[in-house]
């Protein structure tokens, strides 16, 4: 089967490695802008992997040219942070072919949406089976160009759910040979939900924020980041997504419980669990704030959240009280910008029970 991934960073490096390891004729696209780790590839002729996932994988194609990474792919990853999905989407959108599966790994905050919006298609349109899961299925760096380090490929806990979910079967049997921790969601809201990045790195972040700027993020983040005191912040957080998929019908696991299914921690507690986990292990900090555990997670993620509570009633005060210290500290005003709100997925106009029948 030809794959193709569009994203060549520490996830789409890791999902190209692990579908050529798995035979199949692997295509990686990225924007011109980012060139160093796709020329490396093209120089070294694919991927080196250490750590979980080992071994050298030749990939079929590394290049800039969309057309021919996607024309004939059965099956594409749009791999990336929350703002890659839409100049992805857009760019894709002129060589679509018919009946094309698109895989928004993770979702970031209603990515499939997102990724719909962009080619201009309804939230029902079926021309094309869009999903996206939950989570990253690896915990992965690029170490090197053209080399990664897998610290974890998780082994239970990733959601999956296509747009409509009525797709979501078809989708999970096409993948599920490499991913086999995947487990089907009742809709995109559910695996939306589940990623848990949110209530992690803007915490963490926060409260080491004097740590990062004064050693440039020479320790390591969830080693030495994580205490009691961070721990109980980021339960508090939790606490509201949870509240969140309460109202909207379904379960959200707590993120230590979902994080020993996974694979990433031996303990489910919100301080240990984290600053203990072997799946967390050696990977270090971020060099400055102006980093995409605030960017992404922040002004993507928690406003998302924020937003959607509001929407349907639930109170989220330390997601909002995170929001606007983040905002403070950073110079910029996070909710103003309005990155990804019930409005700007185009599903502030519905009814809550009208939205979940649709998606």
């Amino acid at each position: 089967m030809k794959v193709a991934v569009l994203g060549s960073g520490n996830g789409g490096s890791a999902v190209a490695f692990d579908w050529a390891k798995a035979g199949h004729e692997v295509y990686l696209y990225d924007f011109e802008q980012f060139s160093s780790n796709i020329d490396a590839i093209n120089e070294k002729g694919g991927i080196t992997s250490s750590g979980m996932l080992e071994g050298f994988q030749k990939l079929a194609y590394a290049g800039h040219d969309l057309e021919k990474t996607l024309k004939g792919a059965e099956l594409i990853f749009v791999v990336g942070p929350a703002y890659s999905t839409e100049p992805f989407g857009r760019a894709a959108k002129p060589y679509l072919e018919k009946n094309q599966t698109f895989i928004i790994c993770p979702s970031s905050c209603g990515g499939s949406i997102v990724f719909k919006n962009a080619l201009g298609l309804s939230l029902e349109n079926e021309d094309y089976f869009i999903a996206e899961t939950s989570t990253l299925p690896y915990a992965v760096r690029i170490s090197e160009p053209a080399s990664i380090n897998v610290f974890l490929k998780l082994k239970d806990g990733v959601f999956i759910a296509a747009l409509p979910a009525k797709n979501t079967s078809r989708v999970y049997e096409l993948v599920k040979e490499v991913y086999p921790a995947l487990i089907p969601a009742k809709n995109v809201f559910q695996t939306t939900l589940q990623n848990a990045n949110p209530v992690i790195h803007p915490s963490v972040t926060l409260l080491n924020a004097a740590l990062i700027e004064r050693t440039k993020g020479d320790f390591y983040f969830y080693e030495e980041g994580v205490t009691k005191a961070v721990g109980r912040l980021m339960k508090e957080v939790d606490n509201e997504r949870i509240a969140i998929g309460e109202k909207l019908g379904f379960k959200i696991i707590e993120d230590p419980i979902l994080g020993m299914k996974q694979g990433y921690m031996q303990e489910a507690t919100y301080d240990k669990g984290y600053s203990e986990a072997i799946g967390f292990k050696g990977i270090g900090a971020q060099a400055n704030l102006e980093h995409r555990y605030l960017n992404e997670d922040v002004g993507y993620g928690l406003i998302f959240l924020s937003d959607l509570g509001k929407q349907i009633g639930v109170p989220t005060p330390t997601i909002d009280a995170v929001i606007k210290i983040a905002s403070v500290i950073m110079e910029k005003d996070y909710g103003r910008e309005k990155r990804r709100t019930m409005e700007t997925l185009g599903l502030d106009k519905y009814q809550i029970a009208n939205l979940l029948e649709i998606l």
